[in-house]
């Protein structure tokens, strides 16, 4: 992911030093952001394991 197009990258790009606070929060806000996106995903449901026996479900994985 190529993110040094982003606004906020541009922004701590271009920050004095007395704007510390400032980088602070956002690498907080960054944070909580992967760590929300992280527990999504793992709350995901899992996929059904294909057929390993019969006819039926054993090519081809498909549910509802």
């Amino acid at each position: 992911m190529n993110i040094a197009n982003s606004p906020a990258v541009s922004a701590v790009s271009s920050a004095q030093p007395s704007d510390g606070v400032q980088l602070l929060l956002l690498r907080k806000a960054l944070q909580s952001q992967a760590q929300t996106a992280a527990t999504m995903l793992q709350a995901l449901p899992q996929q059904p394991k294909l057929a390993t026996e019969g006819s039926i479900g054993t090519h081809i994985n498909t549910y509802a």
